[in-house]
């Protein structure tokens, strides 16, 4: 569990790769602007890990002696919805996202979890529900014990993974956990998460759903969001008007629960909006602090 809200990017900032090439010394350049969160990107991953053990150790001290959290995205490549031949290779990256990331002591492996493909919603659940369960017993076979599997809340109609579909696999399913794309969420909306209390909304749920602590430490991705009728076009940066949701909206909501998301930044300023989002949560912090 985190012990406070943590902001991050989704990946290396593209400038860190001119300063250093070892992957080693993100965490210590993430700490000098003052982010404490990264989540790393194995989403070109195939069925065995594509990082060194080595230089996956070496990113998990460096973290570690930062005082920066870590986690990952695994694999585009996974579908748990697919044929009999797509579902056991997706098994295997899954697996091999999850070994690696116990290497670097990464708290949580994010995925999206695949598409209905015309199937009826209720045999994608069961047949997908299995898959997990499986995935999730052979980590435990590989001595994968302290890695949870982040069930990402999907952005299109098309997607299997409703917020309603992954709070109903975390409760059935061990060592998972539900990871909150607030774009997502706003374009399956339709732009309807706006205020404090519309997010208070679906953290209710989370924690009707999976309890205090759930809500409380949730691992969170956060951009603004395009969408259409066939929901998630685009992700902009948090500058950017006309789009949503509005970070103040959730660093307002943070703050009245009191609680400790992990904070991920997706959009193309990776770490520079988590800058921006950073200060925005601090001042509204201090505001808070001043009128109590």
């Amino acid at each position: 569990m985190a012990d406070r809200p943590r902001f991050g990017p989704a990946g290396v900032p593209p400038l860190f790769r001119f300063i250093s090439a070892d992957l080693s010394d993100v965490p210590k350049l993430l700490r000098q602007e003052g982010l404490d969160a990264l989540e790393y990107e194995a989403v070109r991953w195939g069925k065995k890990p594509q990082i060194k053990r080595e230089a996956a150790e070496n990113l998990g001290v460096e973290a570690e002696r930062n005082d920066v959290w870590l986690s990952m995205h695994g694999s585009y490549f996974i579908n748990l919805c697919g044929n009999k031949e797509i579902v056991e290779a997706s098994k295997l990256r899954l697996v091999a996202c999850a070994v690696a990331a116990q290497w670097m002591k990464a708290h949580v492996v994010a995925f999206h979890m695949g598409f209905y493909g015309g199937k009826p919603k209720q045999d994608v659940f069961r047949d997908s529900a299995k898959v997990l369960d499986e995935a999730v017993q052979m980590m435990q076979d590989s001595g994968v014990k302290n890695v949870n599997l982040g069930l990402e809340t999907s952005g299109k109609p098309t997607q299997f993974g409703t917020l309603g579909e992954v709070l109903d696999l975390c409760e059935r399913i061990e060592q998972t956990q539900p990871v909150l794309d607030w774009a997502h969420l706003y374009a399956m909306s339709k732009g309807r998460i706006r205020s404090a209390q519309d997010f208070r909304k679906i953290i209710d749920e989370v924690e009707k759903r999976l309890g205090r602590e759930s809500a409380e430490n949730l691992h969170c991705h956060f951009s603004k969001i395009e969408f259409s009728s066939k929901g998630e076009r685009r992700h902009h940066i948090l500058d950017e008007e006309g789009y949503g949701p509005e970070f103040s909206s959730f660093a307002d909501m943070i703050i009245h629960s009191q609680l400790k998301p992990v904070i991920i930044c997706e959009t193309a300023l990776l770490d520079i909006d988590a800058l921006t989002m950073r200060k925005i949560f601090l001042k509204k912090l201090e505001e808070q602090k001043s009128l109590a």
